[in-house]
């Protein structure tokens, strides 16, 4: 090839380099993402009335008023505390629940209240495989666009697995979390398990005064190593206990516990104090405020709040999203995933992330009030529940009192799994108990409790709000402070479509980049290594093509250099 052929082809790589690193140089243009093509949700869930937020009392059952703007259905209060067996036909269609669902019987000891207590729970499945079209039914959302696969225990329905024929989300009894279950002290209390799902599964009542076995029942214990054959599907069975000792519990599945109780099969169960006339609340479905709290709560604070924090792994719900057939959902379960290479990836508290906790899990105060705080902790990792503004005050630990004269206030609860807490929070503004009236936050301090699906802000946020800082519609006031958050309540952000910082300045310096108007860094490098390929090749094609030149120009250099300088004969 010509030496001035080469030359070109140097020089040409050369130009192109240099442009290519021009381009580089460029800034793309920063566009906005038109508000009006984000798929908006109303802050509030619209199904939802507005007068389920008021004080009401339905049937001589008195319910709390609960401000937030998407409270528990009152009627679902009135069959907890009296049964479904002794309230009207008219309320009970109100609640979608099947006349045996909550028995309530025998004044045993006379003090007023019933004493023989009967719970029927099925076992659904949220957000799973259906064979009916190539989408997941029922369909529960966590927050926005956010539906990982899920199972619960749910109370005995009467109706649909969903709202109605022309829709595919949950009714409304079927969702995360599974329902908190209170109970009186010396209470004869029976949950009636149906398995109506299509894996064996069991109940375990960890920290439940219960014995090991029943005489009638069999094993109770909920463990198939030890205690008793798992519930097939189809088949039924009877925990009964009665319990001798009050305090916050837990109950779950404990078959397969790696994978059950991580999909949801998980719940509160609270033992109150025995009280004259003390009709308890005995589900709490929903938002965790107990609007009907026992005689004993009453009688020490203004309110009493159920928060059950639980998280869960992407690739484990997403099984149930893949397949039809449970012999190959047990194979992938049971025997190919792996819990030590799992992570999480939803955060939620009482079964909703932010920004949907902000509808339901907002701990709603007023100044110089003392609320009862129950947590649970059903995730796999240990939390660490920080409340901003406060210093709450832990009474027990795991159901057992914790010493008065010990007792301490933290701003930090590390719960560790399965571990539940009660606190004693107080509103007192004296820069100890509190700051103040205020949204103040109350979360995970673990970065990632922060996040859905890896996005913020997400996960388990919620807030203690009081009331002069509430809304007319439930959610926190933040307008007046000049934040929105409407862009939370759209699937695009947890898809990651949304630049977060887009409105913070009129010209959206924080924007989404327009098309590049030069090369992307990816390309560059391809184009930069081509080039650099090019020239070694060129390099080595000179090599071989002129060889007999360099290798006669070597030698003669090498000659030279061995050659004496100069010399000094004699004539």
């Amino acid at each position: 090839m010509p030496i001035h052929i080469i030359f070109a082809i140097l020089t040409f790589c050369m130009m192109l380099a240099t442009a290519t690193a021009q381009a580089s140089l460029k800034l793309p243009e920063t566009v906005k993402v038109d508000p009006a093509a984000l798929t908006a949700e109303p802050m509030c869930d619209p199904i939802i009335s507005a007068a389920w937020r008021e004080a009401q009392e339905i049937e001589g059952v008195k319910i709390e008023a609960s401000p937030g703007c998407s409270p528990d259905n009152p009627a679902w209060i009135v069959a907890a505390v009296k049964g479904t067996n002794n309230i009207s036909m008219d309320t009970l269609m109100k609640t979608g629940l099947s006349p045996d669902a909550i028995l309530k019987t025998d004044d045993l000891d006379g003090d007023g209240d019933p004493d023989r207590i009967i719970i029927k729970l099925e076992i659904m499945e949220l957000n799973g495989k259906t064979p009916d079209f190539p989408g997941v039914l029922p369909t529960f959302d966590i927050a926005p666009g956010i539906q990982p696969g899920a199972w619960v225990f749910a109370p005995k329905g009467s109706g649909m697995s969903t709202e109605n024929f022309e829709s595919i989300r949950a009714n409304p009894l079927l969702r995360l979390p599974s329902p908190v279950i209170r109970v009186e002290v010396g209470d004869i209390v029976q949950i009636v398990l149906e398995n109506t799902h299509y894996f064996p599964h069991s109940i375990h009542l960890h920290g439940v005064d219960h014995p090991f076995s029943h005489g009638e029942h069999g094993g109770q214990d909920g463990v198939p190593q030890t205690s008793e054959i798992e519930l097939m599907p189809g088949e039924r069975r009877i925990y009964e206990f009665q319990a001798r000792q009050p305090g916050t519990m837990f109950y779950h599945c404990h078959v397969q516990t790696h994978t059950h109780l991580a999909m949801g099969l998980a719940g509160m169960i609270i033992v109150e104090e025995n009280k004259p006339n003390n009709w308890l609340q005995t589900l709490n479905i929903g938002g965790g405020h107990v609007r009907h709290p026992s005689v004993a709560v009453r009688e020490q604070f203004d309110q009493e709040y159920d928060l059950h924090y639980h998280s869960m792994d992407k690739e484990l719900g997403n099984i149930i999203k893949k397949y039809n057939d449970p012999r190959l959902i047990a194979r992938d379960m049971n025997r190919r995933y792996k819990i030590t290479e799992s992570k999480e990836d939803y955060f939620t508290l009482n079964g909703l992330s932010f920004p949907y906790t902000l509808r339901e899990s907002l701990i709603i105060v007023e100044p110089d009030q003392k609320i009862k705080l129950r947590l649970l902790n059903s995730g796999g990792e240990q939390i660490a529940v920080h409340t901003h503004g406060h210093h709450a005050t832990i009474t027990h630990y795991d159901g057992v009192e914790h010493n008065p004269m010990a007792q301490i206030m933290r701003d930090v609860f590390d719960i560790a799994p399965a571990q539940r807490l009660d606190l004693k929070l107080e509103t007192v503004n004296d820069g100890k108990h509190s700051y103040g009236e205020g949204d103040w936050l109350i979360h995970d301090h673990r970065e990632k409790g922060f996040t859905t699906d890896g996005m913020a802000e997400g996960g388990s946020i919620s807030s203690i709000v009081y009331t002069s800082y509430l809304g007319e519609n439930g959610m926190p006031k933040t307008s007046h402070f000049g934040i929105d958050l409407s862009h939370f309540f759209t699937k695009e952000y947890y898809e990651g479509r949304l630049p977060v910082w887009q409105d913070l300045d009129e010209w959206a310096s924080l924007g989404s980049p327009a098309g590049q108007t030069g090369l992307d860094t990816a390309t560059q490098t391809a184009l930069l290594n081509a080039l650099y390929g090019l020239l070694a090749g060129l390099l080595i094609y000179l090599i071989f093509t002129k060889w007999g030149q360099i290798k006669l120009s070597t030698i003669s250099a090498i000659s030279r250099l061995k050659s004496p300088k100069g010399s000094n004969h004699n004539g």
